[in-house]
């Protein structure tokens, strides 16, 4: 029996120099994208506008869109071996995991902090402080 390999599709044509040019304005950050769009509309306002709604609709304006966004349907493609597939997904859940349990121990963390500092304000208080507050409970 011999093993069978899938690969993805190559893409070409149109689709390919779309992408091809979509990543490499990506890689050039916002400047690249709003030049393009300023060109677009010199040369024909339609394509510019065409630019305009892609930008705003593909998130091309939000911080860091090129670096920080992995495309969530690559990274769940599948590859074709279903060991791989099952250890990535292993993987990538045991990854979630940790990310959630960090985060809530910066929360924690956070909440400690502020209780520190809180208890140090209270502590730093001076009596002529407390006789205040203690007035203003009995009125």
């Amino acid at each position: 029996m011999t093993a069978t390999h899938t690969y993805p599709a190559v893409v070409t044509g149109p689709v390919a120099w779309a992408q091809r040019v979509e990543a490499w304005l990506d890689a050039r950050g916002r400047g690249a994208w709003i030049a393009t769009m300023v060109i677009a509309m010199i040369v024909a306002w339609p394509v510019g506008l065409a630019v305009l709604a892609y930008m705003i609709f593909g998130n091309k304006f939000s911080k860091g869109a090129a670096s920080s966004k992995v495309r969530p349907s690559r990274m769940m493609a599948t590859s074709g071996n279903t060991a791989f597939d099952a250890y990535k997904q292993d993987t990538l859940h045991r990854l979630q995991e940790e990310q959630d349990e960090f985060t809530a121990f910066l929360g924690r963390l956070r909440e400690a902090k502020d209780k520190a500092e809180f208890d140090q304000f209270m502590a730093d208080r001076t009596p002529k402080d407390r006789d205040v507050d203690a007035s203003d409970k009995d009125a």
